[in-house]
């Protein structure tokens, strides 16, 4: 039996369409609209993002240097600094937006984020350890990380379980693994020396800063493996989010399925944190953004991974434009403009008595 094409989840603002009917196209011609015009904004930040800095660039003059070569200088700064810090940002938002729009149709759950239940911190603790004990950067972090969230997300599942999962239960056992994680890294944090300390705090705030080729490869490498996963899954969490019983009636695989979904989102925003470090709340904005954008309550994989590489985009170029001579972590600014997302869908939740 084919996998049933929309969810049960209602979504306030979102509109419910029937298979076959001209609802249904019109939410698809709505679906691809929206992912062309973010497609353009991710372009147009990419392009910012390239161009601003210490040393402002015309655009003209930064696509002279990718198609081109152009001057020394431009070349050095264009090629060396800052195409690769604007890979990496580019990347991980996508890793972080479509990681939490599988967590949050998964759980159906809108607080059901990486960063809110204790994968991302999972990961964040291994790749601070690895950083500690000199594991330095590149696939061997990568590693590390990806260790670090699978096995937050394995605990927290395990932890969850009572005869089966809900969304409210994982939440509320992420948020004390979570806790748990960040009282790890704060020992390791306490026992390293002041240069490794501060290296690593810089790095838990989520930060593009000094991100090289080094970064990219095996971010591209993780996301390559991923990608396709997510693809094949899709179906898979469409069915989950009509609830447990009538997914098994329609013939999937419930428990595998979720398995299958929790790791693969793990992995997602586990090699997202390894390159970037937890750049806050982009995992949960994003698929809350794309949703409404879209206007189907059901899981907007692509158009979340084109929000989150948006939102880190632009958030990168806020974080250096925003205080002369200073250059923030952007995670300073996604922490900054998601906790009051964060604090609207807790308001929300409560109103409306979701995640029980």
């Amino acid at each position: 039996m084919s996998p049933p094409a929309q969810a049960s989840t209602v979504v306030p603002g979102v509109v419910v369409s029937v298979p076959g009917t001209r609802a249904s196209w019109l939410v698809r011609v709505r679906s691809v609209l929206v992912c062309l015009l973010l497609s353009a904004a991710v372009a147009g930040a990419f392009a910012l993002d390239v161009a601003v800095g210490e040393l402002d660039l015309p655009l003209s003059d930064v696509a002279a240097a990718l198609v081109t070569g152009g001057d020394d200088v431009t070349a050095l700064v264009v090629h060396d600094l800052r195409l690769p810090r604007a890979l990496v940002g580019l990347l991980v938002g996508a890793a972080f937006g479509v990681s939490g729009a599988i967590f949050q149709s998964l759980t159906r759950n809108p607080l059901a984020s990486p960063d809110v239940i204790g994968v991302s911190a999972g990961a964040g603790t291994a790749a601070t350890a690895g950083l500690l004990i000199g594991a330095g950067s590149g696939l061997g972090l990568q590693t590390v990380a990806l260790v670090g969230g699978l096995g937050s997300a394995l605990l927290i599942y395990l932890l969850a379980w009572n005869g089966g999962t809900t969304g409210f239960r994982i939440v509320l056992v992420g948020i004390g693994v979570a806790a748990l994680c960040g009282s790890v890294t704060t020992y390791l944090l306490l026992k390293a020396g002041v240069y490794q300390a501060q290296q690593a705090l810089m790095w838990l705030t989520g930060s593009l800063n000094a991100r090289g080729w080094e970064h990219v490869g095996p971010l591209v490498v993780g996301l390559a493996v991923l990608a396709p996963a997510v693809v094949v899954l899709a179906p898979w969490l469409r069915g989950l989010q009509l609830g447990d019983a009538p997914a098994q009636a329609l013939g999937y695989p419930v428990q595998l399925a979720r398995i299958a979904l929790l790791a693969v989102a793990a992995a997602l925003v586990s090699v997202g944190t390894a390159a970037a470090g937890p750049v806050a709340f982009v995992a949960l904005v994003s698929p809350q953004i794309a949703v409404r954008l879209v206007g189907t309550p059901g899981p907007a994989l692509v158009s979340s991974g084109l929000v989150g590489s948006a939102v880190v985009l632009f958030g990168d170029v806020l974080a250096r434009e925003a205080l002369p001579g200073t250059e923030l972590p952007v995670g300073v600014v996604t922490g900054a403009l998601g906790a009051p997302v964060l604090l609207w869908l807790l308001s929300r939740a409560n109103r409306s008595g979701v995640g029980g």
